[in-house]
C-alpha cells in the first residue's frame, strides 16, 4: 500500500514539473534589466571670486589745462587723446543671476593735447597763448553691478577717479612773465579728483580666466575740466569660481 502512495505522489510530482516547464517555455523572454545611469548635474558658471588683471585702451576727449594753473582764467579747451594700460583687481559675489563688486585699476597714460588761444585772466588781462598739456596716469576705484547669464556678465560700474596731469605754458603775445598779474611761462603739474562711470559685458572661457569689453566716462580737475572717454578692453583671472 505504501509502496502504491510514493508512486502516485512521484508521478504527479512529474507530471507538474513537465507542464510547468511547458508553460515557462510559451512564456515570452524577458530583456535584461540594468541600474539607471547617474546623471552628472549641469555645471552653472560661477562669477564669484577675487580676481586680478590687465587692460589696455584708448581715452578721447578735452581737456582745459590753465585750470591745472588757476581758476582766475577763462576756460581753454582742446582736444587730448592717448592711449591707456595697466593694470586691474577686484572682488565680487554672484547671487542668483545678480554679481555685485568692487573694481579698480591703475593705468598708465598717455593722454595729451596743444593749442594756441586768446587766454584772459581776472578778465582785464588779455594775451594769446600757447598751451599743452599730457595725462601720465589713470586710476579708478568703483562698485560694479551686473547681470550674469552663465559664462555672459552685463554690468554698470561708477565711482571715483584720479588723474596725474601737467602743462606747459607759453608766452606768445600780450603777457610779461614772472609778473606778479600773470603765470609763469613754467611747467605746472599735480594729481587731481574725479569721477568715472561706464559699462560694459564680460565672457568666462573657463572657470577662471574671463575677458572684457567696456566703456568709461572720466572727469577729472577742478571743475572737472578734463572730461574722457575711454575704450577698454581687458583679461581678468578670478581665484574661486566653479
Amino acid at each position: 500500500m505504501i509502496r502504491r502512495v510514493l508512486a502516485t505522489t512521484v508521478s504527479l510530482v512529474v507530471f507538474a514539473a513537465a507542464v510547468h516547464q511547458a508553460s515557462a517555455a510559451d512564456l515570452p523572454t524577458r530583456a535584461p534589466s540594468y541600474p539607471a545611469p547617474i546623471m552628472s548635474p549641469v555645471s552653472v558658471y560661477n562669477w564669484t571670486g577675487i580676481y586680478v588683471g590687465i587692460n589696455g585702451g584708448y581715452a578721447f576727449g578735452t581737456q582745459d589745462p590753465l585750470s591745472l594753473y588757476s581758476s582766475d582764467f577763462n576756460s581753454f579747451n582742446y582736444t587730448a587723446n592717448g592711449g591707456v594700460v595697466g593694470g586691474t583687481f577686484g572682488a565680487q559675489i554672484q547671487s542668483g543671476h545678480v554679481v555685485m563688486g568692487l573694481e579698480g585699476d591703475i593705468d598708465w597714460a598717455d593722454i595729451s593735447g596743444s593749442g594756441t588761444g586768446p587766454v584772459t585772466k581776472f578778465g582785464v588781462f588779455n594775451g594769446t597763448a600757447t598751451l599743452s598739456s599730457k595725462v601720465t596716469s589713470v586710476s579708478t576705484l568703483r562698485a560694479r553691478v551686473g547681470y550674469a547669464e552663465n559664462n555672459w556678465l552685463f554690468y554698470g560700474t561708477a565711482g571715483v577717479a584720479a588723474t596725474s596731469a601737467s602743462s606747459t605754458f607759453t608766452q606768445t603775445v600780450g603777457f610779461v612773465c614772472n609778473s606778479n598779474a600773470t603765470i609763469p611761462c613754467s611747467s605746472t603739474s599735480g594729481l587731481h579728483p574725479g569721477l568715472a562711470a561706464g559699462a560694459g559685458v564680460e565672457y568666462g572661457f573657463t572657470p577662471n580666466l574671463s575677458a572684457k569689453l567696456e566703456y568709461m566716462w572720466l572727469g577729472a580737475g577742478a571743475g572737472n575740466t578734463l572730461y574722457e572717454n575711454m575704450l577698454r578692453v581687458g583679461l581678468n583671472y578670478r581665484f574661486g569660481g566653479n
